[in-house]
């Protein structure tokens, strides 16, 4: 199969970016990392502690019902913290479990460990008592389940 003019002049234009530049300096190799010899409060790692983590949620209504999910796995119920007020719902509270004092050295740490915090304005008016309220937490699943307020469509008034 015979190659287009364009085809190589997008090779060669490849194999100048990567061939060594007469003018260019020699690439000096970077030392390797010691961890002990970095700053101890310099763990490499954004400073978490300053912002609290955000909770993802899921929000959908059906005709009557208004319900919040929060993907809140190693969550016990009593490190959660969930409140209501002129429809504006916030969910809080503290993941531990993940510090271990006899911890020498970190490989990988992708899990997020400590206080997060969300709050969301609800898209709907909802009751906002107890009666009308229900959260359940199973399977690392919060489930916040509100009865909708009904609203009246708005009534026209005739102009005399």
């Amino acid at each position: 199969m015979a190659k287009s003019n364009d085809d190589m002049l997008m090779e060669d234009e490849l194999a100048a970016a990567f061939l060594d530049d007469s003018n260019a300096e020699a690439p000096v190799a970077e030392e390797p990392v010691d961890a002990e010899a970095a700053p101890a409060d310099d763990d490499g790692w954004d400073n978490a502690d300053e912002f609290p983590g955000q909770l993802a949620v899921d929000v959908y209504e059906t005709a009557d019902k208004l319900v919040v999910k929060a993907r809140t796995a190693g969550i016990s119920k009593s490190d959660l913290d969930v409140s209501i007020s002129d429809n504006i719902l916030t969910i809080s509270g503290i993941l531990s479990g993940g510090e271990d004092e006899h911890t020498t050295r970190w490989h990988i740490q992708e899990c997020y460990w400590g206080e997060f915090s969300r709050t969301i304005a609800l898209p709907v008016q909802v009751k906002e008592d107890e009666n009308s309220v229900k959260a359940e937490l199973k399977d690392g699943v919060l489930t916040i389940t509100f009865e909708k307020e009904k609203v009246e469509a708005p009534k026209k008034i005739q102009i005399q």
